[in-house]
Parts: C-alpha cells; structure tokens; sequence
C-alpha cells in the first residue's frame, strides 16, 4: 500500500490509473478506523480495480466548541487496517495542502443542509462538501463509499453530485453495528461505561418505532413524541428526533414506505448520531 501526503501526488497516481484503464473507488474518512470503516473498504474493492482511503481529518467541517482538536487518532494502526483490506492508496494530506493560506471557495448545498444536523452544526456541511468535492478532482474516482450512518450528509453529497453533474457513482453502505446494536462511531471511544449504556437507547428507539410500524398505522407525531420518550428515560440529551422523507429530508406528517426515523443525542459530552428507514426489510 503507497501513503501518498500530498494532492499533487495523488493526482498523478490517479491520472497513472486512469491511463491504465482502471476503475478508481474512494472511501473518504478521517480515520481511527473501525468495522465500519474497513466494510467501506472492502466495498470499494469490490466494485473498483484501484482502491484509494482518504485519512484527513477536516478542520472545516468542526465548529468552535466540538471535537477538533482531541478527535481519535492512530496512524500507525489505520495503516495497518487499511492494508489489510487491500487497499491501494492511504491519501493523508495535511490542512495547509487542502486548504493553502488563499483558498477562499465553499461548495455549499443548500436545502439538504438546513434541517437535522445541519441546523445545531451551521457550517458543517460547506465543510463537508468542500473536502469531498475536493477529493473528488484530486483523486477522481468513477465511484465513493459513504456509510449511511451519516445518513444526512449522504443525502447531501448524492445532491452536490446530481447537481454538478459529476460522473461519479455514489455508494451507500448499511450501517455496521456492535453486537448490542450500538452504530460504530469513531466516537465511541469517548463513552464511559456507564454512557455506553446508555447510548443503547438509540438501538431499543429503533426497534421500538420499527414495531410500531409493523404492528398497525401510527401517526408520525405519535411514533415521535414515544421515541423522545425513550431515549429521555436514560437521562441523555436530545438534540433531535425527526422522522423524515430519505431523498428530501423533509419531516413527514404521516407515515410513508420513505420513512427514516433520525436521531441526535448527547450522551455526557459525546454526540452520537443514528438512523432507521422504518419500513425496510
């Protein structure tokens, strides 16, 4: 596996590739990898004759009072785990090469990004989309993998794609959970025992609304106000629960086969985020 630092030099590697008539996949992610991590992967390799990870970890996308500078890092290990799934390219490029002292452009979508997330991290996803819209000209793949667990920005880099007219084939893949059900997060790392606990209330919500919906009609404000009710009962923060429509994002009054439930909490310090489509199999 090459560990390439800087853009110019993943961008050779890339044009090299694409001579070659190879097919180019991207997972971007900004490290201490987990299964969920290794499963995009693996993906990628699938569907892809060249596999590059991007490991950087975005300043751009942090707001003031998060988790910037105390993030999960280990370098050494994400190498090793990343070229144990037969990955090509580690890109690690530093800040000061994705975004030079001058650089003054943002690749903004608006809409997507106003609800969920979008609405108690402002900034966050110009961040986002400006580094994947980024890693898309240095690196150029025909195709990305992105876990659904970051449910929204999924919807939003789907959107920036259609949009832009990028012939890039966006990959979403299912959320890998621990046993217990908790998602995998880098940020897991944070919890304490007990706040690990405690985050489970995420997976029984889940459940919960699932046999909600299997076991007869229940109205979306209903289904809301249960779930709200479940997760408080483990004395954690809510920063939102919504049931909304997959490709809009817009919250649903009643019930359809489009359906996620959305959640954003606080367990201690530790932000956490899930989702469901309610009626899938």
């Amino acid at each position: 596996m090459e560990i390439i630092r800087t853009p110019a030099e993943m961008t050779a590697w890339a044009n090299k590739a694409l001579v070659a008539g190879e097919r180019i996949g991207l997972v971007p992610t900004m490290g201490f990898f987990h299964e969920g991590h290794l499963s995009l992967m693996r993906r990628a390799g699938e569907k892809a004759d060249r596999t590059v990870v991007s490991l950087f970890v975005n300043p751009i996308q942090f707001g003031a009072n998060e988790d910037l500078g105390r993030y999960p890092r280990d370098f050494s290990r994400d190498c090793q785990l990343a070229q144990d799934q037969g990955v090509d390219v580690l890109f690690a490029p530093e800040p000061h090469d994705m975004y030079p002292p001058e650089a003054s452009t943002r690749v903004v979508v608006s809409g997507l990004t106003e609800g969920l997330c979008g609405k108690s991290r402002p900034g966050h996803f110009a961040g986002v989309t400006t580094v994947v819209a980024k890693l898309f000209h240095i690196i150029k793949p025909h195709c990305a993998v992105f876990g659904r667990k970051d449910f929204q920005q999924l919807a939003v880099i789907e959107r920036m794609v259609a949009d832009l007219d990028w012939d890039v084939e966006i990959i979403g893949h299912p959320i890998v959970r621990e046993p217990d059900g908790l998602a995998m997060s880098s940020r897991n790392v944070y919890l304490s025992a007990s706040e690990r606990r405690a985050a489970l209330c995420l997976f029984r919500a889940i459940g919960h609304a699932r046999r909600r919906v299997r076991t007869g009609p229940v109205e979306a404000p209903v289904l809301q106000q249960e779930v709200e009710e479940l997760l408080l009962q483990e004395g954690v923060a809510i920063e939102y629960v919504s049931i909304v429509d997959h490709a809009t994002l817009r919250p649903q009054a009643v019930l359809q086969k489009s359906a996620v439930l959305a959640m954003a909490i606080k367990v201690g310090a530790t932000r956490l985020i899930d989702n469901d489509n309610l009626f899938d199999d």
